[in-house]
């Protein structure tokens, strides 16, 4: 087999894997570099706990409009922003930590989406909603898709400099007053917007995966906050382009190809990325991680 025929073919050949591309092409370009902010911020519980939070949401808009695109990316926009309200509330009014509301929130959520849909769909209802239907995507999925990372890369660049040095000092936003708790308030909505379009393709239970992963495995290969973002983005790609294609030529299902795919790359990192890696501070056992 040529490397035409395994890695480039599919694409050519096949509408439904060139649109698989595209949409987590898109996917990988908003919600990664969000990722590499959520893990400086140490918040990566809080990308979890949103990606079980849009559940409830929309197995609404299962339950209303059955697989309608609409109705379930608004119903899940809706739960998504409600949990993270609600979760700042009980933070900001209470002892209990943000990420610690959130886990709490998003515990209820998951259980809350399951029985919801359930009541309605079938188990193959239920397995569409969780693990996504990537070699699925039409044209209003990818419409969202590209519009929501549109919206994120346009947003991420206007507070560039807010988020970086939200990273370096978790307290800044607080002395900004009420433009810092907007700004806070912007990025978790871009948050919940990714997760929004990502389930489409993924479901709700990866979504977070092509989101996290590639933003960890970036952090053994870039020092600086955009450099971490790039390559994140690019590992995204890269995994999901991988994925897709094993998950082609073995007949296994797209999304957890993808997500394995961006394991492997994380593990690699681990491994031999040099910055911080097992490799690299074996044989510099004074390199010091930024």
């Amino acid at each position: 087999m040529t490397f035409w025929d395994l890695a480039i073919a599919p694409f050519m050949d096949f509408g439904f894997m060139r649109r698989a591309l595209l949409g987590c092409a898109a996917l990988s370009l908003g919600a990664c570099p969000l990722g590499v902010v959520l893990i400086l911020r140490r918040m990566s519980l809080v990308g979890d706990a949103m990606s079980h939070a849009i559940l409830p949401g929309a197995a609404v808009g299962f339950l209303v409009a059955g697989f309608s695109l609409f109705a379930m990316a608004l119903g899940g926009l809706v739960s998504g922003l409600v949990v993270a309200g609600l979760a700042g509330l009980v933070s900001r009014f209470t002892t209990m930590r943000e990420d610690a509301s959130f886990a709490a929130f998003y515990l209820a959520s998951l259980g809350l989406g399951v029985l919801l849909v359930s009541l309605k769909g079938s188990n193959v209802d239920l397995l569409h909603v969780l693990f996504g239907t990537v070699l699925a995507l039409d044209d209003s999925a990818l419409l969202l898709m590209s519009a929501v990372a549109t919206l994120s890369l346009l947003l991420v660049a206007l507070l560039y400099r807010a988020i970086v040095a939200a990273c370096l000092d978790p307290a800044f936003l607080r002395t900004l007053g009420p433009a810092g708790g907007l700004a806070h308030g912007i990025f978790l909505l871009l948050v919940v917007l990714n997760l929004v379009g990502g389930f489409q393709a993924l479901g709700t239970l990866m979504v977070i995966g092509i989101m996290m992963l590639p933003a960890a495995s970036s952090r053994f290969w870039s020092a600086s906050v955009a450099g971490q973002m790039a390559v994140s983005a690019a590992i995204g790609l890269a995994s999901s382009f991988v994925g897709l294609l094993v998950s082609f030529h073995y007949d296994l299902p797209a999304s957890p190809a993808i997500i394995l795919s961006a394991s492997v790359v994380y593990v690699v990192s681990l491994v031999a990325g040099h910055r911080g890696g097992l490799v690299r501070q074996i044989l510099d056992p004074s390199f010091q991680r930024a």
